[in-house]
């Protein structure tokens, strides 16, 4: 076998590499080296389809019930050392199991707020059908992971009247994030801030210790 220095040394393999980064060094180094072969192991993932691959990631988001998170830990352990995964997550929020659904947009809103430029690209999502959705622990991500992200004026507009709708959500944890989303815009859109005031006033007049309790910290915030 021969090695071809010269091509080591313009092509060095990046520190801890994904798989998909050291797939994409050893198909270039069998072009133009030949001191040793592509390793077995990478060799039997390169003959994996995409839809294999996400098969994996959804094998972590199954089973349990609607308490449980499965193996969602495991899933983002796994996309934090595969960044370009994500994409496989944002295909996981439109599967037929609700849950499956349910555990990828948790973990995208983790994401976003760890590694928005990650979560960037598939935003989109947390205003599409699924904020429809007649889950409360589907709605209550979604209210969440919207104060995350830029959008534009006519996107905001569609994010500001999706939070005002669920302000009024039956579940109150849904109720009370929506309100915190809001509270956030209002930092940046003062013109907000007298219909946030008027939900302030609501909450903290509810029989609900939780909303009363959600809307003392949201005057909090906002009268610092």
């Amino acid at each position: 076998m021969t090695l071809n220095a010269e091509w080591h040394r313009r092509n060095v393999m990046p520190k801890n590499a994904t798989t998909e980064q050291r797939i994409a060094w050893h198909v270039e180094h069998a072009k133009f080296c030949g001191c040793r072969p592509i390793p077995p192991k990478l060799k039997r993932l390169m003959g994996r389809t995409a839809a294999e691959h996400a098969a994996d990631l959804r094998a972590l988001l199954s089973g349990g019930d609607r308490r449980s998170i499965a193996g969602s830990n495991r899933a983002r352990r796994m996309i934090e050392r595969e960044p370009a995964r994500i994409g496989e997550l944002a295909v996981l929020t439109r599967d037929n199991d609700w849950l499956v659904s349910l555990r990828a947009l948790d973990l995208l809103e983790k994401f976003a707020h760890d590694h928005p430029e990650w979560v960037e690209p598939y935003k989109r999502i947390f205003i599409g059908p699924l904020s429809r959705s007649d889950k409360w622990e589907i709605r209550l991500q979604i209210v969440r992971a919207l104060p995350l992200f830029q959008w534009t004026s006519t996107q905001a507009r569609r994010v500001e009247a999706m939070l005002v709708d669920n302000v009024s959500f039956p579940q109150l944890f849904v109720r009370a994030w929506a309100l915190d989303g809001l509270a956030t815009l209002a930092e940046h859109r003062p013109r907000l801030l007298p219909l946030v005031r008027r939900y302030l006033n609501e909450f903290e007049g509810s029989p609900s210790q939780a909303l009363r309790a959600r809307a003392r910290t949201i005057a909090a915030r906002l009268d610092r």
